[in-house]
């Protein structure tokens, strides 16, 4: 697998394995769900494309820092995602309620960084999907600020070819109005429309260990994503002005990105 280094990827979690959705994580599920759907009053279309067993992936556009709150809120049953260490490493009354609230929306703690790290991450969603769990990923890699869908890394494609998941494509609309990006607290005048497509089987593309394979899988999964947010498309990926000219040369140059 090419390791070229994504703009935005995650370090493994200092804790190893998947974890389960315990009482502490459902209880707090359904209150949070219970609390977003009372003031956002969402808009979900299709729930029924989740299966409600097994490993799945649901794969999203990313507008915003509330995207990882919706789409668990939104999913029939409960679904995992990384987010940053720090969210969970916080003390005082503070840092106890920002641990207990990713850990009701079923977050798992990891580390950015680049290079193996970003392998680790993929292992270690590897490891929720083997053990039967849903995962949310962002095939972008990072938010997109203008509201355009960016070109999607190849990571995502790679775990659904490695263990076979089916990958659920998420079409989120109007989460970048409720939280833009540099927002302290989100808006509670906007409503936000979650919409789940039909999964989709990527196996007829290959093996994961295929450049070509988790490229064409890749895409499939973007126009389906791009089906149901109806964004405009960018034709290149999210990522930072280069900074120097070794940057600028990997930028122009045909790659695989994760």
């Amino acid at each position: 697998m090419t390791s070229d280094e994504p703009v935005e990827p995650a370090i493994v979690s200092p804790e190893p394995g998947p974890r389960h959705a315990g009482l502490r994580y459902r209880t707090g599920r359904l209150l949070a769900a219970g609390l977003a759907r009372g003031i956002y009053r969402p808009r979900v279309e299709g729930r029924d494309n989740v299966p409600r067993t097994g490993a799945v992936i649901l794969a999203s556009n990313h507008l915003s820092f509330i995207d990882s709150v919706a789409i668990p809120i939104a999913a029939p049953r409960p679904v995992h995602f990384l987010a940053k260490a720090s969210y969970f490493e916080g003390t005082g009354v503070k840092g106890a309620l920002s641990r207990d609230f990713f850990t009701s929306v079923g977050a798992v703690p990891v580390r950015r960084g680049a290079g193996q790290a970003a392998l680790d991450a993929l292992d270690q969603q590897r490891q929720l999907l083997e053990a039967g769990l849903a995962v949310a990923l962002y095939p972008e890699g990072t938010r997109s600020t203008d509201g355009r869908l960016y070109r999607g890394r190849t990571g995502v494609a790679f775990l659904a070819l490695q263990t076979g998941a089916p990958v659920v494509p998420v079409g989120l609309i109007g989460t970048d109005r409720v939280m833009p990006v540099g927002a302290k607290m989100p808006s509670v005048r906007e409503r936000v429309t979650v919409r789940f497509g039909q999964p989709l089987d990527l196996s007829r593309h290959g093996a994961a260990s295929s450049g070509r394979a988790r490229r064409l899988a890749t895409d499939e999964i973007m126009a389906a994503i791009h089906a149901l947010s109806e964004q405009e498309l960018a034709g290149v990926y999210n990522e930072p002005p280069a900074q120097t000219p070794i940057e600028k040369i990997k930028q122009v140059l045909p790659h695989e990105r994760r």
